[in-house]
């Protein structure tokens, strides 16, 4: 199979940004893709923050099963909250976790008799919500958002109540050894579709997902089993993709599957395993 790779200039770039900017903020709030937490983890970004307070974010949780993560992460000493960021009700919570994270500051700050917003850094890999998260924060739209990855490419201060939070782009390691966390990535859309091997990704997680998700491939598809591309033809033939004289429509069941995966439609579905997370250093 095609190897993964990435890295634009633009992310480099951004990596830089957030270096420049990283002593301006009080705490770090980690977005990670709920469903593929450790492929979701840029170490470099770990590394950058250095001993700042850091919140690790599950977001995405109605499309995956995270107690298992976050009990994880809890007991290796991180502080994580799992959410679905487009849920209002996400909001509270979560703004009670960031308080709590920066706690010790602001009562520093109250010792002095100081009063200043608590600032954030907002980080992750692309897509997977940090924008749509500021924007629950602050009640409205105010950072761009999109369902692709790369869409925010510049640096964005925005206010939040008491919280002033520094939106950044998504930026990726500069390289992935483990090639299954890799297309794991390509399946919730945190690398552009442009760039991958589109079947090969598809038939991948077909064979992934008759695995850990053999219900929601029945039931979605009518699916029990098999290889990679009979699950494909399988899939085209239930949805009708068929090609003049009857022969598949590979490109369109291909895109139908991410389409539907990234959507939920094939259920909720936890990719990662703790082991992943000991495995990128994460606990």
């Amino acid at each position: 199979m095609k190897q993964i790779q990435w890295y634009p200039g633009h992310m480099a770039k951004a990596m830089r940004m957030m270096e420049e900017n990283l002593s301006l903020c009080d705490g770090v709030v980690l977005v990670l893709d709920a469903r593929c937490p450790a492929a979701s983890y840029n170490r470099r970004i770990a590394d950058m923050v250095g001993a700042k307070s850091v919140l690790y974010v599950l977001n995405k949780a109605d499309l995956s099963y995270t107690e298992q993560m976050v009990c994880a992460l809890g007991e290796g000493g991180k502080r994580v909250v799992s959410m679905n960021s487009t849920d209002s009700r996400a909001a509270r919570p979560l703004v009670q976790a960031m308080t709590a994270l920066v706690e010790d500051r602001l009562a520093r700050y109250r010792e002095k008799g100081a009063v200043r917003p608590m600032r954030f850094l907002i980080a992750g890999v692309p897509n997977t919500g940090k924008s749509t998260l500021i924007n629950l924060l602050a009640g409205g739209k105010k950072a761009v958002t999109g369902d692709k990855a790369g869409v925010t490419r510049s640096k964005q201060w925005v206010k939040c109540g008491s919280f002033e939070l520094l939106d950044t782009p998504g930026t990726m390691p500069p390289s992935c050894e483990n090639q299954q966390l890799a297309r794991r990535l390509a399946y919730v859309g945190s690398i552009n579709d442009d760039i991958l091997a589109i079947d090969e990704i598809a038939l991948c997680l077909l064979e992934e997902l008759s695995v850990k998700a053999p219900q929601g491939l029945k039931d979605r598809y009518g699916i029990e089993g098999g290889t990679g591309l009979e699950m494909l033809e399988k899939l085209c033939t239930k949805r009708g993709f068929l090609l003049r004289g009857g022969d598949f429509d590979y490109e369109r069941g291909e895109r139908a599957l991410l389409d539907d995966f990234r959507k939920g439609k094939l259920g909720r579905i936890q990719l990662d395993t703790s082991e992943n997370l000991k495995e990128v250093g994460l606990i």
